[in-house]
């Protein structure tokens, strides 16, 4: 199985003035680019060639492993960035109060722990199997997907994903990349967790009835700025 670098579904100077074109040529063409190729030279004759990057993940370690999470690592940060303003769902909103105390918490409490994460890493929004959500950092290419968490948010904290635009400046970057959030993304990776689908943005009510039919028209007025 050849694994593919997934396109960006903005363009190039969509996140700017907070994430910068040439950031964008750097990290994802280049950085996240050479994980997919370096993987996919890795896997051929092995027992994980015909895996896909969530098994190999699972079951990996050494270069192999490195390189798989690392392609999952990007593509979870890349859909979780947003060109457009968005905001938590009302059942993702109730829960960072639940857990955190207020939204404006949360940030203040997510954004700490990747300013201090040492060195290279990631820094993870998690639902844990008992529905609490909690904040994990990770070093260098792990994830949580080893463990039982579900991630629903991820921030790339290695200095190849803001030194072109902030330098040395990870506050810096931490604080501009919240403003690119994607809380629908977030938002339907907890629906996808809760197998509640009022609960999402995108995720479509499956029953055909009257029921349904008002979710879906609620998601819709979501959807819409007012």
């Amino acid at each position: 199985m050849q694994h593919q670098l997934m396109p960006l579904s903005f363009e190039p100077t969509a996140l700017e003035p907070q994430i910068s074109a040439e950031t964008l040529s750097y990290h994802h063409g280049k950085h996240h680019a050479g994980y997919v190729n370096k993987l996919n030279s890795l896997i051929p004759g092995t027992e994980y060639e015909n895996m896909t990057l969530e098994q190999i993940i699972k079951s990996a370690s050494g270069p192999i492993f490195n390189n798989a999470a690392q392609v999952f690592n990007h593509d979870f940060y890349w859909k979780g960035l947003s060109p457009n303003a968005t905001s938590p769902s009302a059942e993702l909103a109730e829960l960072l109060e639940r857990d955190f105390g207020s939204l404006y918490a949360f940030q203040e409490a997510f954004l700490t722990a990747a300013a201090g994460h040492f060195g290279s890493g990631w820094t993870w929004l998690v639902i844990t199997p008992e529905g609490k959500l909690e904040i994990r950092t990770t070093p260098n290419a792990d994830t949580p997907l080893r463990g039982n968490e579900t991630p629903l948010l991820t921030c790339d904290v290695w200095e190849h994903a803001y030194y072109i635009d902030y330098r040395n400046g990870r506050p810096d970057y931490l604080a501009q990349w919240w403003e690119r959030i994607n809380w629908n993304f977030v938002s339907d990776n907890l629906a996808s967790v809760t197998n509640d689908p009022i609960a999402g943005y995108n995720q479509p009510c499956i029953r055909n009835d009257e029921v349904c039919d008002y979710v879906d028209a609620m998601q819709e007025n979501e959807r819409t700025p007012s």
